[in-house]
C-alpha cells in the first residue's frame, strides 16, 4: 500500500476548516481518548475564537485546542495559552489543557512548549496528512505530553438531535444492550416516559415535556448515566455497595454520575429504579 505524503498548508482543498470539520467529527483522532465536541470557533473575550473545546465526558475534563497548519511559530503558541488560560478562569471547577496541533513543530519551539508545560498542562501534537486510492487520512502524534493539574463543572448540555440508528453505528451493540436496560427502568417508574435520542447523550420525554433530571451517555466501552438527585453519604454508600462505579458528582446540576460497563445485575437494577423514582419525586416538588 503506497501512501502519498500531503503538505496541508499548501494544499488548496484541504485546509484548516477541513481539519477542523475532521476532528468535530471524531475527536478521538487525535489520541486523546474518547472525547466529545463542546464547541467550535468559540469566541474568546480577547476577541479571537478557539479552533476547538473538546471534552471527556467521563471525568469532564476540558481540551482547548489549537490548528495551525505548517510550522508552529510563535503567535500559535500564545494564542494557544491564552485560549486555555481564558476558559479556565471562565471555568474554573474544570480541569483544562491547552493542545497546541501543527504540522510540524521544531526543535526551538518544541523546547519553549517544554518550558511552558512546566506550569501549564500543555500538550503538542504533530499532526501529518496522507493520501491513499484518492481518501486522505490524519494522523496525530503525541511529541509533549501534559503535567497534570485540576477539575470541573459542565455548562448547558448539547442537544443536538438524532435516531436510534445514529447510536447503533456509533457504539457496539453490548453498550447499547445496557443503555436498553436502563431505559428500561425509566419505563418502569414512568410508563410515559420515552427515550429521546441526542447526539451526545440520551435524554427522555414524558408526556412530550422533556425532563432534565435523567440522562444516559453510551461511550465505547460503558455507558454514563446521570440522575438528578441531592448528594447524600448514604446514596453514595449504596451506589458503591452495588458495585457500580460511582463518579464524580456533577455540582451545577445536582446530578448523580455513574458508569455502567457490563450487564446491570438485578440488585444494581433496584437500586437504580429506586434512585430514578427519588429523582422523579424530588424535580415533581
Amino acid at each position: 500500500m503506497k501512501l502519498e505524503d500531503i503538505n496541508l498548508k499548501k494544499h488548496p482543498a484541504y485546509n484548516e476548516k477541513w481539519v477542523q470539520d475532521q476532528i468535530a467529527e471524531d475527536p478521538s483522532i487525535l489520541g486523546l481518548g474518547d472525547l466529545i465536541l463542546r464547541d467550535k470557533e468559540r469566541t474568546q473575550t480577547s476577541g479571537g475564537r478557539l479552533d476547538l473545546l473538546l471534552q471527556d465526558p467521563e471525568t469532564l475534563k476540558r481540551y482547548e485546542v489549537e490548528l495551525q497548519l505548517g510550522s508552529v511559530d510563535e503567535s500559535h503558541i500564545i494564542r494557544t495559552v491564552e485560549y486555555w488560560d481564558i476558559e479556565r478562569k471562565r471555568y474554573p471547577q474544570y480541569e483544562h489543557a491547552a493542545v497546541i496541533v501543527a504540522e510540524e513543530i521544531t526543535s526551538r519551539f518544541l523546547n519553549v512548549i517544554q518550558l511552558f508545560n512546566g506550569s501549564i498542562p500543555l500538550i503538542a501534537l504533530k499532526m501529518s496528512a496522507y493520501k491513499y486510492d484518492d481518501k486522505v487520512f490524519l494522523k496525530f502524534v503525541k511529541v509533549v505530553d501534559e503535567r497534570s493539574y485540576g477539575f470541573v463543572d459542565e455548562d448547558e448540555p448539547i442537544a443536538e438531535q438524532v435516531d436510534r440508528e445514529y447510536w447503533e453505528k456509533k457504539r457496539p451493540k453490548k453498550i447499547l444492550e445496557i443503555t436498553d436496560e436502563f431505559i428500561n427502568l425509566i419505563k418502569q417508574a414512568d410508563v410515559n416516559s420515552v427515550p429521546k435520542y441526542n447526539k451526545y447523550y440520551i435524554g427522555f420525554t414524558a408526556n412530550g415535556t422533556p425532563s432534565t433530571s435523567i440522562n444516559a451517555k453510551p461511550r465505547v466501552n460503558s455507558v454514563i448515566v446521570q440522575i438528578k438527585l441531592l448528594k447524600d453519604e448514604e446514596i453514595d454508600n449504596i451506589i458503591e455497595v452495588s458495585g457500580m462505579d460511582l463518579l464524580t458528582y456533577e455540582t451545577k446540576y445536582s446530578q448523580y454520575r455513574i458508569r455502567l460497563n457490563s450487564k446491570i445485575t438485578e440488585k444494581q437494577k433496584e437500586v437504580l429504579l429506586n434512585l430514578i423514582k427519588q429523582s422523579r419525586q424530588l424535580t415533581e416538588k
